[in-house]
């Protein structure tokens, strides 16, 4: 088992050794392919160095595919796993896209390499996945990432739709995770709700309209009872769709407290694209 702190400080150790060393040699016209293979190599090292250690010490010499279903209710975790996927890697290339920005590529072309960085690192993870005893390779998950890629991809190449559409996650401690005092929002599908909303702000006539550019429409989907229990425990197992209405908490900041474009409003904006602050929306359920 490798010791993730001191080869943590490895790492970094050699990537400061690396640099200071290049400083001299690094012209102006190498900050972007430098920059580029930073970003691509960090990533793929870190996502190794945490596999390593959390995912696959369990390793086996056969490789075994593993198919878990899709969203059926004897499916694990309802499906709702399927979407933590797809959103995952979603919002990774989301990221990735504004990071290929850094290292000086045009957003169009920043959105490309994200998607392809995220696509291999992705079926990197599930072959790997393939060779362990408790995880195997999953076609379905393959697919969920995938389709959260070039859902990413899509947006960062479309500010217009950008500005109309966010893909996002609402959590809330699931019933069993405060009966067993198991909080991790992560693992606790149970506790999430996956939502797509449309923002009335990007729409013009109704952007227009003081009051009405603040309301969002919400559709999404979300199991109960599933994890972290895996249906033992005293919430039934539930698959619902949701829909209902929100309130557009990033605008209502832009336009009152954070009307400055400050680095304050920039994180605020970029948190509140991915994440459903809980008491915001009306959501009705409709159950499968």
């Amino acid at each position: 088992m490798i010791d993730i702190k001191k080869f943590s400080k490895i790492i970094l150790l050699s990537s400061l050794i690396s640099v200071t060393a290049n400083a001299e040699i690094i012209k102006p016209l190498d900050v972007k392919p430098y920059r580029t293979g930073l970003l691509i190599s960090g990533l793929a090292l870190a996502t190794t160095a945490y596999g390593v250690t959390s995912w696959w010490g369990d390793s086996s010499s056969q490789f075994r595919v593993r198919h878990e279903g899709w969203f059926g209710e004897d499916s694990p975790n309802g499906g709702a796993d399927k979407l933590g996927h797809g959103f995952s890697f979603y919002l990774s290339t989301r990221l990735l896209s504004k990071g290929f920005q850094w290292a000086g590529h045009d957003s169009r072309k920043a959105a490309q390499l994200a998607g392809l960085t995220s696509a291999a690192l992705s079926i990197g993870v599930e072959i790997m996945d393939g060779f362990t005893n408790q995880y195997g390779f999953s076609p379905e998950d393959v697919a969920m990432n995938l389709l959260g890629i070039g859902a990413g991809v899509f947006l960062e190449s479309h500010p217009k739709l950008d500005r109309l559409f966010d893909i996002r996650v609402q959590y809330w401690p699931s019933d069993d995770a405060r009966r067993l005092n198991d909080y991790d929002p992560v693992a606790d599908y149970s506790g999430q709700t996956y939502l797509l909303v449309t923002k009335a702000s990007g729409i013009p006539m109704l952007n227009k309209n003081k009051y009405l550019r603040y309301l969002e429409f919400d559709f999404g989907y979300g199991t109960r009872g599933y994890q972290p229990t895996d249906g033992t425990g005293t919430q039934p197992k539930e698959r619902n769709i949701y829909y209902g209405i929100s309130v557009n908490i990033s605008q209502l900041l832009n336009d009152t407290i954070l009307k400055s474009n400050t680095t304050t409003r920039k994180i605020t904006n970029s948190v509140l694209e991915y994440v459903q602050v809980p008491g915001t929306a009306l959501l009705f359920k409709h159950s499968l």
